[in-house]
C-alpha cells in the first residue's frame, strides 16, 4: 500500500443517476501534468481496488477532483459511488497519460473531443494558463446522450468564465460545444458526424479542419475514439506520443468498470 497516497474525501456531488464527481485532499508530493491520470480507488479487504482516473483538477490546485461514471455491478465504481465526506481513497503516486500538449506539434486551434466522463482530463487542461498561451483558440466538445449529463461541464465552464483570473483568459479563446444524441437540444448529433459534415465548424463560426493549424485531443468511448482516429488518419493527421509529437493524441487507458 506504500505505492499510494491516502487522501480524505472532502465533497461528493451526484449529477445524475449515472454520473458523480468528488473532491479529495492532495498530498504536496503528488505531481502531475494537466491532462494526465493516476490509478485511484479504495482499500477492500486489505487490498487496493483501482482504476485509471484523469485528474479533473488542475496541477496548480490544492485539492484533487475526479469525475466518474456509476456502474452498478462495476468492481470499483459500484463502491466508489457510495463514498461520502470523510472517507479515504487511494491515489497512486505516479501520474501518466498521453493527453498533454508536449505530445502535439505546435498549432493554432486545439480541439478537445470528449464523450461522457472523458471530459475529465479537459477539465484540467482548460484551467491551465499555458494552454491559452500555446493556442489561439480552444474548442471543448462534450458529447452525451442526454442533456442532464452535460451539467458537470456546463457548471465548470460557467464558473471559469466568472473567475477573476480565468474569465479574461477564456473570453476570446475558449469555445464550449456541448452536444447530445437522444434528446432535443441546440446541438444534436455524434461528434464524428458533426466534424465530417462540418456542422460544428459552421455552428462556432470557424473554418473546417485544417492539418496545418488544428491539433486534437480525444477521450471517451472506445467506439468514438476508433472512428475519429480513422477519420483523422484518413486526412493524413498523425497520432502523437511521448516519443514523437503528432497532430492528435488519444487517451486509451480507460475502461468503464
Amino acid at each position: 500500500m506504500s505505492a499510494f497516497y491516502r487522501e480524505k474525501v472532502l465533497s461528493v456531488h451526484h449529477w445524475t443517476d449515472t454520473l458523480f464527481s468528488f473532491r479529495a485532499t492532495r498530498d504536496t508530493g503528488f505531481r502531475f501534468q494537466n491532462g494526465q491520470f493516476a490509478m485511484i480507488g479504495l482499500e477492500v479487504d486489505g487490498r487496493p481496488l483501482l482504476r485509471a482516473y484523469s485528474m479533473a483538477s488542475a496541477n496548480h490546485e490544492e485539492q484533487l477532483e475526479f469525475f466518474s461514471i456509476k456502474v452498478q455491478d462495476g468492481p470499483l465504481t459500484s463502491r466508489l459511488q457510495k463514498i461520502k465526506e470523510g472517507d479515504t481513497i487511494l491515489v497512486g503516486r505516479k501520474a501518466t497519460g498521453t493527453l498533454i500538449t508536449d505530445n502535439l506539434i505546435p498549432g493554432k486551434r486545439l480541439m478537445l473531443l470528449s464523450t461522457g466522463t472523458g471530459l475529465a482530463p479537459f477539465a484540467s487542461l482548460i484551467k491551465d494558463p499555458e494552454v491559452y498561451d500555446q493556442f489561439d483558440s480552444i474548442v471543448l466538445v462534450h458529447g452525451c446522450r442526454q442533456v442532464s449529463e452535460l451539467a458537470y461541464g456546463e457548471r465548470l465552464v460557467a464558473s471559469l468564465r466568472e473567475d477573476e483570473l480565468f474569465g479574461e483568459l477564456l473570453a476570446d479563446k475558449l469555445i464550449y460545444y456541448p452536444t447530445v444524441t437522444r434528446e432535443p437540444f441546440k446541438n444534436r448529433g455524434r461528434i464524428t458526424d458533426l466534424i465530417s459534415s462540418e456542422q460544428i465548424f459552421n455552428d462556432i463560426g470557424q473554418g473546417p479542419l485544417d492539418i496545418e493549424t488544428d491539433r486534437i485531443m480525444m477521450c471517451g468511448s472506445p467506439a468514438m475514439l476508433e472512428e475519429l482516429k480513422q477519420m483523422f488518419e484518413g486526412r493524413d493527421f498523425v497520432e502523437g506520443s511521448g516519443n514523437k509529437p503528432g497532430h492528435f493524441v488519444i487517451e486509451k487507458a480507460f475502461v468503464e468498470r
